[in-house]
Parts: C-alpha cells; sequence; structure tokens
C-alpha cells in the first residue's frame, strides 16, 4: 500500500513540476516579449510625449510581468 501511495506522490510531484515549467516559460517569454518592444520602441521617430508614453507603457507591462512572476513562485512554493 504504502509503494501506492508513493508512485502517487512521485506522479503528482511530476505534474506539478511540468506545470511549473510550463508556467516559467511563460513568464519568460513574456519578459523576452518586453524586450522586443522596447527594441521595436527604439527604431520609431516620435513625438518626446509618444517617447514617454512608450516608456510608461513598458514600465507597466513590467510592473505586471513582475507580479506574474511572484505569484508563479508564490504558487508554486505553497505546494
Amino acid at each position: 500500500m504504502s509503494v501506492t501511495l508513493g508512485f502517487h506522490k512521485m506522479e503528482q510531484i511530476e505534474i506539478h513540476d511540468e506545470e511549473w515549467e510550463k508556467d516559467w516559460k511563460c513568464i519568460v517569454n513574456i519578459f523576452n516579449t518586453i524586450d522586443h518592444l522596447e527594441n521595436l520602441f527604439t527604431s520609431l521617430d516620435v513625438s518626446y510625449l509618444r517617447e514617454i508614453q512608450q516608456k510608461v507603457l513598458l514600465l507597466n507591462l513590467e510592473k505586471y510581468a513582475w507580479s506574474l512572476q511572484n505569484y508563479i513562485i508564490e504558487k508554486y512554493s505553497r505546494a
């Protein structure tokens, strides 16, 4: 009986690890996308006001991505 429970627990850990890996890759992709967007913005010749708006947008996206990252870390550290 304990062998069955041990196997079930290992199976749960593997599923947990796969979910964590999937979520973490998504977070990394979000940060890479923000970097890519920043590079695209620098290639534009826009007014100063637009530049400021772009910077604010990037900061808000980064802030949100950091909060997602913290959420993922918390979510999987509790399990």
